[in-house]
């Protein structure tokens, strides 16, 4: 997985690409957000347009990547997933726990 940021009106974006699978890349995605939140950056938006395939642990990486950022009084959702990782987020029932947006554009827009 490779793990990309940028900001856009003080809305942090981080872009997944390639194999979202836990493992290393948990440990990458925490270690991000834990700076973002010393930093005081508390609005996080997840772009999974890169991402091919997701993993249970994967989905894992995500719940505690919610958590983390919930828990300092943030917020994460999620734009731009491929139909196969929505249909996953769905069977999962995680489209209940987290805010889905067809575009990252949108997402964008549901923080103000």
């Amino acid at each position: 997985m490779k793990l990309s940021t940028k900001e856009s009106n003080g809305i942090t974006i981080l872009s997944l690409e390639g194999s979202v699978l836990g493992g290393p890349d948990a440990t990458a995605l925490n270690d991000v957000l834990h700076k973002l939140v010393e930093k005081k950056k508390k609005h996080v938006l997840l772009d999974l347009s890169g991402v091919q395939t997701m993993n249970s642990s994967g989905l894992s990486m995500l719940i505690g990547a919610l958590t983390t950022m919930r828990n300092a009084g943030g917020d994460l959702k999620i734009a731009a997933a491929s139909k196969k990782i929505e249909s996953l987020l769905v069977i999962t029932r995680l489209t209940t726990v987290f805010e889905l947006y067809p575009s990252v554009k949108k997402a964008i827009e549901s923080f103000t």
